[in-house]
């Protein structure tokens, strides 16, 4: 019985939780009070109460469910094996192709942390914190390495990691926000993938813009030659 109670109560808790994202994601935090969470619930106020006693704890719940349940994932063990073999094209397609996946699997979630950043709330910064910076800490570490392998140009890696992220979120905000019916551009996550990581490790330009040998000396490592800028 003391487990059948407890199991319960956790339901109920992962329930009400369920709900506060849902909410969350169509009227923002200052749009969504604990009383329409417990109404949608159907519960009590009191009930959403115990379980998360302020609306700051049921906040900070969000994430770590999301991590629970196929929330972001950590982009290292995304791509170990890639990163092991230093096969950029596979890391950066495997990054994007996990993120484009993610986001159509879960677009709420997507939604609720734009919320969060219009409205400065305090989820937007933890995410940012626990997440955001720590891809751009992972990435940039090993563009910084095959910088110093001669594989990549001599390029700030922040810049880089912001090319990367900006194709591969500017893609995924039209699918799931601004252009669900892929009016403009209607193609697989794998595709997207693919193209995202060529035009960043080859660019679109036929010939080699600057003579410089340091720049030609620096190519990526591709079987077709070095990098195009």
């Amino acid at each position: 019985m003391a487990n059948g109670g407890r199991m319960a109560g956790e339901d109920r808790r992962l329930q009400i939780l369920r709900v506060a994202v849902s909410l969350f994601s169509e009227r923002g935090f200052r749009g969504t009070t604990t009383k329409e969470i417990a109404q949608a619930a159907r519960v009590s106020e009191a009930m959403v109460f115990r379980h998360f006693a302020t609306k700051e704890e049921l906040y900070n719940a969000i994430l770590d469910h999301k991590a629970c349940s196929g929330g972001p994932i950590d982009p290292a063990t995304m791509v170990a094996e890639a990163l092991r073999r230093k096969d950029d094209r596979a890391v950066f397609e495997g990054l994007a192709l996990g993120a484009l996946n993610h986001h159509d699997i879960d677009p709420e979630f997507q939604r609720l942390l734009l919320h969060s950043a219009l409205e400065k709330h305090q989820l937007a910064q933890t995410f940012f914190e626990t997440f955001v910076r720590r891809v751009y800490e992972f990435l940039g570490s090993y563009i910084r390495e095959r910088q110093r392998d001669g594989a990549m140009i001599e390029i700030e890696p922040a810049i880089v990691v912001r090319a990367f992220v900006g194709m591969i979120m500017h893609h995924s905000l039209n699918n799931n926000l601004w252009d669900p019916q892929r009016r403009l551009l209607n193609i697989s996550n794998e595709t997207a993938a693919k193209r995202f990581t060529e035009i960043l490790l080859r660019g679109i330009t036929r010939k080699q813009m600057g003579k410089s040998k340091k720049n030609g000396r620096a190519g990526l490592k591709e079987p077709r030659g070095r990098n195009r800028r």
